[in-house]
C-alpha cells in the first residue's frame, strides 16, 4: 500500500500544479486507522524527483508538517532531498508539554527561538562540513549515501544516491 500511496500523493500534486498551485504542503498530522504515515524521508525524496522528472519541480516549494523530524540530521536530509520548509509540529508540541510539566523553565516562544536556533546552526554546520554555502546549493542536492537500501527503492525514491550496500525494500519499509 505504501507505493500506491505514494503514486496517489504524486497524481494529486500534479493536479494541484496544474491547478496553479505552488505550494505543496506534506503532513503527517491526520493519520488514523486508514491513512498511515508514510515516511517522512521517502516521500520527500520521492516527490522531489517525481516532480523533477515532470518538469514542474521549479513551479513549487515543497512544505512538510511532520512529526518525525526533531534533530539536525532530521532537517538536513530533509531539505537535502528537496523540503523547502518543514514544520517540525511534535517537537514545538514536546516544548510545551515540557514546560506545563516543569521540566524547562522558559516560555514557550523562548523555547522554540531556542530550538530552531539550534536546528538551523546544526544544518548550517552540515552544510558546510560538505562545502556548500547556500540553502539553494544543498537543497535537493542529495549528497549521502544510503546503507540498506535496495537499488530500486533507492531509484525511485532516491535517485542518483549512492548505495553500496543492498538491503530494504519498499514493501520492508511499509512493513
Amino acid at each position: 500500500g505504501l507505493e500506491k500511496a505514494f503514486d496517489a500523493l504524486c497524481a494529486a500534486a500534479d493536479k494541484a500544479i496544474a491547478a496553479g498551485t505552488n505550494i505543496l504542503i506534506i503532513s503527517d498530522r491526520n493519520i488514523d486507522a486508514k491513512n498511515a504515515a508514510m515516511p517522512t524521508l521517502l516521500v520527500t525524496g520521492g516527490l522531489h524527483h517525481h516532480l523533477v522528472r515532470s518538469g514542474t519541480r521549479t513551479l513549487v516549494s515543497i512544505v512538510l508538517e511532520t512529526g518525525e523530524a526533531r534533530e539536525v540530521h532530521h532537517f538536513s536530509t530533509l531539505i537535502g532531498y528537496g523540503a523547502d520548509a518543514i514544520n517540525p509540529y511534535m517537537a514545538f508540541e514536546s516544548l510545551h508539554q515540557m514546560i506545563r510539566d516543569n521540566m524547562l523553565a522558559m516560555d514557550l516562544d523562548k523555547a522554540v527561538y531556542n530550538f530552531l536556533k539550534g536546528s538551523i546552526k546544526g544544518v548550517v554546520k552540515t552544510m558546510a562540513k560538505m562545502g556548500i554555502s547556500t540553502v539553494a546549493s544543498y537543497r535537493g542536492a542529495q549528497i549521502f549515501e544510503t546503507i540498506g537500501l535496495s537499488t530500486d527503492l533507492v531509484n525511485k525514491f532516491f535517485c542518483g544516491t549512492s548505495s553500496r550496500c543492498e538491503g530494504s525494500d519498499i514493501d520492508q519499509v511499509a512493513e
